[in-house]
């Protein structure tokens, strides 16, 4: 099995891991020290690994989705996290691995499994699993919160902590301006999708408490969602304007429509930690949403519905 792993810069007794579904750059995750390991895809029946875009680029991926290419996703299965797993805890290393939401896929118990198996062959090694309830760049934006606790030394034990209290405060909102793929997913009915499209309207989604996708308004027109989306922002931040903590945006193949709405936040919230990160939507989470969603995450209030 090829590894997809981000190791060069991890200097800790213990290593923070995930999928390649939290949708970071592999650049990013080298930078940060956090591991990581991939999932599957097909398209027209031949097999990738969802590689953050290495072996096929994202903009090739979505064309091809456009000219109607068949995709399906497999997730990553037991044997795969112990071959993954096993060499950090040869290594002497603890684990701490954030799983892609439930409410999405059913990953985390492929990685839950693997633990259980390690944990009787390594007695003295800790490995913590967690659901992230969280999906995207807004997965990744979790993940690059407990890297920077993690290089202010908390230990292994009180990160994993912190990720179970802290996790749905992660916040997820989007949008999409093509419904095809959220139709033939089952996400958006038949009826609803071809009056939607008729009417020019782009739903609103957004990722509950239990880590699931959950349409929450029918806008009409790109111009009014962008501005929605933002306004949802303000809506779940505790701050409001004041908000002083970083915001990501994902996007697949819409990076025009991304940056228009990172314009908007940055214009709005002038506190933010640096500039709104705006990266691809890998192809996992792709093949389900296709071409034209854009994703916006960032810390505001706890989900609780």
């Amino acid at each position: 099995m090829r590894k997809c792993s981000g190791m060069e810069n991890i200097m800790n007794e213990y290593i923070i891991s995930c999928c390649s579904t939290a949708d970071l750059s592999a650049e990013h995750f080298n930078k940060r020290g956090i591991s990581y390991i991939c999932f599957h895809y097909e398209l027209d029946g031949v097999q990738y690994s969802d590689d953050l875009g290495k072996s096929m680029p994202f903009e090739k991926f979505y064309q091809a989705m456009s000219d109607g290419a068949d995709t399906k996703t497999s997730q990553i299965n037991v044997a795969e996290f112990t071959e993954y797993f096993e060499p950090f805890l040869k290594e002497g290393k603890d684990i701490l691995h954030l799983s892609l939401s439930s409410g999405i896929s059913g990953v985390v118990n492929s990685a839950m499994t693997a633990k259980n198996s390690l944990e009787e062959q390594y007695p003295d090694r800790k490995i913590y699993i967690v659901d992230s309830l969280a999906a995207s760049s807004g997965y990744g934006l979790l993940m690059d919160k407990l890297a920077d606790l993690r290089d202010e030394g908390m230990s292994v034990d009180a990160l994993y902590h912190w990720a179970m209290d802290n996790r749905l405060r992660l916040n997820h909102w989007f949008f999409s301006t093509d419904l095809t793929f959220y139709i033939r997913g089952g996400r958006i009915s038949k009826t609803s999708g071809f009056i939607g499209g008729m009417l020019n309207i782009c739903p609103l989604l957004n990722v509950d408490h239990l880590g699931k996708l959950i349409p929450r308004y029918k806008i009409r027109t790109k111009r009014k969602v962008i501005h929605t989306i933002v306004d949802k922002m303000e809506e779940c931040l505790e701050e409001g304007c004041a908000y002083h903590g970083k915001c990501y945006i994902s996007h697949s193949a819409c990076y025009e429509d991304a940056r228009a709405v990172a314009d908007l936040i940055e214009e709005r919230f002038p506190h933010l930690d640096g500039k709104v990160l705006i990266n691809n939507i890998g192809t996992t989470i792709g093949a389900h949403t296709g071409p034209g969603t854009v994703a916006v995450f960032f810390w505001g209030k706890e989900r609780v519905d």
